[in-house]
């Protein structure tokens, strides 16, 4: 790729003098960032330093004479001292430039130069070597200049370029921005503002997911190993990752990589990974942690892509340990590679055109379509062992130990756009970036079923406690609106998913049991009324002596009713028979049914040999779609099934649109937030500031004034009534400033329809005698409505979360609370305040009038707006809102500003810490 110049190198002169308005800015080192290219390699961005002359000459010298005119519009061969000087000597706030690092060496380098000392607009210009043109590092290096550029206060980005580089043309045309173009001759002036669009947002996550998956698929399905530190000693994990590539029969080279011994297990060894005389995809370490910084440098000198490191010593055994994995990930990352571990149990891919088990896992289930991805070691061998046992059968595995690199974010990109891969599993410890989690997986569940299982919620040692803590209202909130199938333990974990993976999704609510027991019939079906199912029709109970053929007809017209959606089949074996006949029987009924079905069949757990439906590439043995689940009771075979449905009717639901409603200001409320400082501990906004914070997203809290005598609360009741053209009759509400007092459910610290100054003063009197304060707020009064409690919480792990409920002590007793993660959608409003169990009392329950919910939902957005464009803002209380017939009124305000914590999902593309 190539790139158009920037004002100072138009000419090898120097057209114009670069403006350095802050020479003495410090170095910015937020802007370094690990990130991935579009061939999934990982390369090292940051600022360019005066240190970096020599390997800009490099840089350039490499570039070929083509690459040279389309940047400079000359020849340019080589940089004279004083061009050198102005390119690495930059202020990093009027004159910017960012270099791309792969190992040692620069690979490409974009900067840009405001036009002017005031001036909202600069030139930008990127150029990329040669030989790595084409890995979409060009529209990397435009994302992260765009925001150090808005950092800043550049608004606007200018560039001259080539008419016939079409390359550099593309790059600008496809990042998303709204780019107007001028042809002048053989030269396009093109210009964009900086600020992100919906569009280019869409690009950038869309690269994002495409490189990400890409930088997996180096992981997963590699051409070649090879294993360092392999041994023949059986009890060293470089034997028994060996032992277990050769016995999968990897469908690839693998190579031994041993100092000190010619072959391993009869393949010929090699004694360092330089040695290796063909190229190596996949490299798995299994060397002391001492050893590895070495080992890392030779598999960068390889052309090594991904690391699978088992060996341990590192995160997990304290601060020495967790700064040698920083520097490991450190390194690799820098070199081009992802690491999964350390400490890791491996990975696993059962395509048969792969056949891939780089893991230290003894037993592995049969080929599937299910991904499954988790942390633990000692968890992971436990998770491989029950999936063969229950014969569920997985696609990919990845146990990714300490989590230092590859985790859960990145194996959900991959498999979004895995054709292999039909169900997604993940057993969460803890979240690297729970942010991007929320906005990835709700994508991914749109397409394929997630389970989760996330613990760590209580730990108090080892990693997930390293984490922030996980409350489990965030962790509700957030897989709710993300479509993710929460589920409580690993055994509920594989319920979930021998359903998905084997049965069709469920059309609806309506369950049907059929058995030939009526006790276990009656139990299944109170479990699923208590899951909030319908029965399509009583339970039906076939008798314990009825004949296979009995049995299998009562299933056949259970599912031939149109008023059922799925099928609980209980079946408790009668004396002296194995039910070999009655499975048989049912086999020829349920495994072709368009309807998902569920068994308890023998309370066996898995899939009985007789229902079984053999797959096409895996054996007789293998279940394929349509094969039948069953349970060891009624209770776990409906609770599978309630989680499925709940996620089908979570698809169904519209997904929303993420709207900035009329009058809402964002801009505004960063102006207004920005004006207090730098926020370096957390700053309490009175009630006027909350308010006035407010206003600017069109959320206008009832006015008041504040009083400190009874002369004052008259005379603001006063200009209350008259104020903006108000009613002088009109009456008003006053509140002692003691919110002990004024938040009790008898109201005693409030009176309300003072009409005239006689009741003011005498409210004011009862007031300050009742709380001991002087002071009191007098307030217009609202129209009379239902009270509600909006609030704003910034959640360490999720970020900020809004949560809504009916105001009142009851309501807080019960924890009647439900909560969203912003972004809020459209639907997100619409469900949350529908979601309280005491909702209904909002929308004209037992004939009362029905309050107006819309306004209400549309309030929810503005507070979700603020709160999701502010990170600043930590806390946030409207408390009570009145809900009216028409329009929603709040009366009170507390907010909390603070500094934002991290990470958050936002701006250019990088990898996590």
């Amino acid at each position: 790729m190539s790139a158009p110049p920037d004002q100072e190198a138009t000419s090898l002169e120097a057209a114009t003098t670069p403006v350095l308005a802050v020479p003495d800015a410090p170095y910015p080192r937020h802007w370094e960032a690990d990130v991935v290219a579009a061939d999934g390699v990982t390369a090292h961005l940051r600022p360019i330093t005066p240190d970096d002359a020599d390997d800009v000459v490099a840089f350039h010298a490499r570039l070929s004479d083509r690459t040279r005119y389309f940047r400079y519009f000359s020849p340019y061969p080589t940089i004279p001292p004083r061009d050198l000087k102005r390119f690495t000597e930059v202020d990093q706030h009027d004159s910017v430039a960012l270099v791309l690092w792969l190992g040692t060496e620069i690979i490409a380098i974009g900067r840009y130069v405001r036009l002017g000392a005031d001036d909202p607009s600069a030139e930008v210009a990127f150029v990329v070597r040669d030989d790595h043109q084409g890995r979409g590092l060009g529209s990397i290096l435009l994302e992260h200049l765009a925001a150090a550029a808005e950092e800043v206060g550049i608004s606007r980005f200018v560039a001259e370029v080539l008419a016939e580089n079409r390359a550099m043309v593309h790059t600008f045309r496809q990042a998303g921005y709204d780019v107007t173009r001028a042809l002048d001759g053989s030269t396009l002036h093109l210009e964009f503002d900086v600020a992100a669009t919906d569009r280019s947002t869409e690009v950038r996550r869309s690269r994002e997911q495409a490189a990400e998956a890409r930088s997996v698929a180096n992981v997963l399905r590699p051409r070649s190993v090879a294993v360092v530190g392999a041994s023949a000693d059986p009890m060293k994990l470089g034997h028994v990752v060996l032992r277990n590539l050769l016995g999968s029969g990897f469908t690839g080279p693998v190579y031994p990589v041993n100092p000190e011994a010619r072959s391993v297990r009869g393949v010929r060894a090699y004694p360092t990974v330089l040695d290796i005389p063909d190229d190596v995809d996949l490299a798995v370490l299994a060397v002391p942690p001492e050893e590895v910084g070495g080992v890392v440098d030779g598999c960068l000198a390889k052309g090594v892509k991904a690391l699978v490191v088992v060996t341990s010593g590192f995160g997990e055994t304290g601060e020495a340990g967790l700064t040698r994995q920083r520097e490991l990930v450190t390194s690799a990352r820098a070199r081009g590679m992802r690491v999964v571990g350390p400490s890791a149990l491996g990975v696993v891919n059962l395509d048969p055109a792969v056949r891939l088990n780089a893991s230290l896992a003894p037993e592995l289930p049969p080929p599937g379509r299910v991904g499954f991805f988790c942390q633990s070691g000692a968890l992971g061998i436990q998770i491989l062992a029950t999936a063969a046992q229950r014969r569920l059968g997985l696609s990919t595995f990845v146990s990714a130990g300490n989590r230092a690199d590859l985790s859960g974010n990145d194996l959900m990109q991959y498999w979004d756009t895995d054709a292999s891969t039909d169900v997604v599993l993940l057993y969460l410890e803890s979240f690297g970036n729970p942010r991007k989690f929320a906005r990835v997986a709700r994508r991914l569940a749109r397409r394929k079923p997630v389970v989760a299982v996330a613990s760590g919620r209580h730990a108090s040692a080892g990693l997930a406690a390293s984490t922030s803590p996980l409350e489990d209202a965030s962790v509700a909130a957030v897989f709710d609106q993300s479509g993710v199938i929460r589920v409580n333990s690993v055994d509920e974990l594989f319920d979930v998913a021998l359903l998905l993976a084997n049965q069709p999704l469920p059309g609806g609510p309506r369950i049907g049991v059929v058995g030939n027991s009526s006790a276990l019939g009656v139990l299944a079906a109170d479990v699923a009324l208590a899951h909030g199912m319908h029965l399509a029709f009583p339970p039906v109970d076939v008798g314990a002596m009825a004949d296979p053929a009995e049995f299998a007809d009562a299933a056949l017209r259970a599912l031939e009713d149109d008023g059922c959606d799925a099928l609980v089949i209980v079946f408790s074996p009668p004396v002296a028979t194995d039910g070999a006949a009655h499975a048989d029987a049912l086999a020829e009924v349920v495994t072709s049914a368009d309807k998902p079905v569920v068994t308890t069949f023998l309370a066996s757990s898995g899939v009985p040999e007789h229902l079984v439906v053999p797959s096409e590439h895996g054996g007789p043995d293998v279940p394929a779609r349509g094969s039948v689940p069953s349970y060891p009771s009624p209770e776990r075979a409906v609770g599978a099934l309630a989680r499925v449905v709940r996620y089908t009717q979570w698809l169904s639901r519209p997904v929303g649109d993420f709207v900035v409603p009329p009058g809402c200001d964002l801009q505004a409320a960063r102006e207004y937030v920005d004006s207090f400082g730098h926020l370096d501990t957390a700053l309490v906004l009175d009630e006027v500031q909350g308010a006035e914070l407010l206003r600017r997203v069109g959320i206008h809290v009832a006015p008041f004034r504040r009083a400190g005598s009874a002369d004052e609360a008259v005379a603001a009741a006063r200009e209350l009534r008259t104020g903006d053209g108000g009613d002088a009759g009109a009456p008003v509400v006053m509140k002692t400033v003691n919110r002990t007092w004024r938040h009790r459910s008898d109201l005693a610290g409030v009176r309300t329809g003072l009409s005239d100054d006689e009741a003011v003063s005498s409210a004011y009197q009862q007031l300050t005698q009742l709380s001991g304060w002087p002071e009191v707020d007098v307030q217009a009064q609202v129209p009379p409505g239902s009270p509600v409690v909006v609030e704003v919480r910034d959640d360490p792990s999720f970020g900020s979360l809004v949560s809504f409920g009916l105001a009142g002590v009851v309501t807080e007793l019960l924890g009647d609370r439900a909560y969203r993660a912003t972004p809020l959608s459209t639907m997100d409003a619409y469900t949350l305040v529908r979601a309280p169990r005491a909702a209904p009392l909002l929308d004209g329950y037992r004939g009362t009038r029905p309050m107006d919910l819309g306004a209400l939902e549309d309030l929810l957005l503005r507070v979700g707006q603020l709160a999701d464009r502010v990170p600043e803002l930590r806390s946030l209380t409207l408390d009570p809102i009145l809900v009216a017939e028409r329009g929603v009124h709040p009366t009170a305000v507390r907010a909390v500003l603070g500094p934002p914590p991290g990470p958050r999902d936002t701006g250019p593309r990088r990898l996590g810490a």
